[in-house]
């Protein structure tokens, strides 16, 4: 594939970018230290603050933003290393150093209370905050985890670990940020998504960089989210009955470690809230308003 078809492949349509930058543009925060978070924001009201996945960033929330935002208050952020975000400081920083860096943004921002919600990897991260012992678990009203990704830290899982971690690697080397987003990122949504969910998906993950996503790749393969659960605060879990990379199957593992049970975005893939936004913001809605 050239290169300029490749990146005619990942664009968006110039309207969905004009939306973009007209609706949620990104900002920087600064979180102390010279550090600073890449946000975007919509809306007034009680706050609700997203968490992307490994392949993605805060972009990526647009539609559930729009519809949410006469509700409240969402902020989405561009994880450590993604985006304008500052990355952090070890070559493999843990699901306690994301919530930390979470936790100095909420400072920031002066986010006393939200719904937190996390997806995929995003979720790793949100569960760490929400532990019963975590600084950040008192300004968590309601955790909500959308196709929640578990991890490979646990004892038990090290052979899949250093799979995981070497096939990740290697395609990111083989590929580079642009062919994975042309050749991989269609996994994200189900068969039946419309282009524009497609376009979306390439997009967000065209715009990785490298460097964040190694970091990112430690955390999947360090992470080990079901030692942090329960959370602290009352929990939904939810998954796209669609979903090829956190499974239902693999979902309702985590929503039995939170004691709940798992919910379905009927006709879903991985990245639910791109594809089905209203179902998601049905689920947020009722999240924020509980």
């Amino acid at each position: 594939m050239s290169d300029a078809m490749t990146t005619d492949a990942l664009a968006l349509p110039a309207s969905e970018l004009a939306l973009l930058d007209a609706r949620f543009p990104a900002r920087s925060v600064p979180v102390g230290g010279g550090a600073v978070v890449s946000v975007r924001e919509r809306g007034a009201g009680p706050a609700l603050v997203c968490l992307h996945g490994i392949g993605s960033g805060a972009a990526s929330w647009l539609s559930v933003a729009l519809l949410l935002a006469p509700q409240a208050r969402v902020i989405a952020w561009d994880a450590p290393g993604y985006g304008a975000s500052t990355p952090l400081t070890p070559a493999a920083p843990s699901a306690a150093d994301h919530a930390q860096r979470l936790h100095a943004l909420l400072d920031a921002l002066d986010v006393q209370s939200c719904v937190l919600v996390g997806h995929s990897l995003g979720a790793i991260t949100a569960a760490s905050a929400a532990r019963k012992d975590s600084a950040l678990a008192s300004r968590i009203r309601r955790l909500v985890l959308i196709s929640p990704a578990a991890g490979y830290g646990a004892p038990s899982r090290a052979e899949a670990r250093a799979k995981v971690r070497t096939e990740r690697l290697a395609t990111l080397d083989e590929l580079g940020i642009a062919g994975m987003a042309a050749k991989r990122a269609g996994r994200l949504v189900s068969d039946t998504a419309s282009e524009l969910a497609r376009q979306w998906v390439r997009w967000n993950m065209a715009r990785l960089n490298d460097g964040g996503y190694r970091q990112a790749v430690e955390l999947l393969c360090n992470g080990d989210l079901i030692a942090d659960l329960p959370p602290a605060m009352p929990v939904r879990v939810a998954c796209g009955t669609l979903d090829v990379v956190t499974t239902p199957g693999a979902c309702a593992e985590v929503a039995r470690g939170c004691g709940v049970t798992l919910e379905a975005i009927d006709g879903a893939g991985h990245a639910s809230y791109v594809e089905r936004p209203e179902a998601v913001a049905a689920l947020l809605r009722e999240a924020l308003a509980a």
